[in-house]
């Protein structure tokens, strides 16, 4: 590091000169200019014993393991990490920053009278909400006859068996919101993108139920890391 940066670490921003403060830099030359650093200092503000706002950052961008890490975190990860300067306030407004980024991801997979044609499409919908979650979400999509997405509705969060979740609380969403079909999405935070024994056998136990319900499962999307499994691709739900 610098002498001078050193300095500057070691004084409030405000006491800075102003071309090298984080909000004056953003206001003058636009976002792109900054460093994901200087952004979470933005977001800080200050800093704390002897410390700016841009050292908090550092510190904060250092021990979460980097921005794709930090992404994955929420209020309660964030505090964990027990970084001085930055107490509960901050990092709400962290997190929340980090949720509104998530779900501008997926509006932006989204369309007017969205058509799901593969699996792919799933993915894309659902992969933004779900691939940086540390607990399990089971969802069910819920299409019409020409597989037009209805809505998304979410089953249960935590860890996913057939206990938590039951065809009756998939197939009661898919009644009530008028549902000609339906496709099972949920993720693997570990990250392993391989069905696990319960997810075969909870598919296998969902497809039933449909064929009875004469509502069928037409897929079931796992989400793990940045990519995704089908069980419809893979031939374990036949189309």
């Amino acid at each position: 590091m610098k002498a001078k940066e050193a300095a500057y670490y070691r004084m409030p921003i405000t006491d800075w000169p102003e071309a090298e403060r984080p909000r004056e830099k953003l206001m003058q030359y636009g976002p792109l200019k900054l460093t994901e650093t200087e952004l979470l200092a933005i977001l800080i503000r200050t800093g704390a014993g002897g410390y700016s706002a841009l050292d908090v950052a550092r510190k904060l961008l250092h021990q979460s393991g980097g921005l794709n890490k930090l992404a994955q975190m929420d209020y309660n990860d964030i505090l964990m990490l027990k970084i001085k300067g930055l107490g509960k306030t901050k990092a709400v407004t962290i997190a929340a920053a980090l949720q509104l980024a998530r779900r501008l991801q997926t509006e932006e997979s989204r369309t007017p009278d969205l058509i799901l044609r593969s699996s792919e499409e799933v993915a894309n919908i659902c992969g933004p909400k779900l691939r940086d979650l540390k607990k399990e979400i089971f969802m069910v999509l819920l299409l019409a006859s020409n597989n037009r997405l209805i809505k998304e509705v979410i089953i249960s969060e935590g860890v996913l068996n057939a206990s938590v979740v039951t065809p009756r609380e998939v197939f009661h969403e898919a009644i009530v919101g008028m549902a000609a079909a339906v496709i099972l999405v949920h993720n693997h935070p570990s990250g392993n993108i391989e069905p696990s024994r319960e997810d075969i056998q909870l598919t296998r136990q969902m497809v039933e139920s449909g064929k009875a319900m004469n509502i069928p499962v037409l897929d079931h999307i796992i989400i793990a890391g940045s990519g995704f499994t089908s069980f419809a691709d893979r031939g374990l739900i036949s189309r």
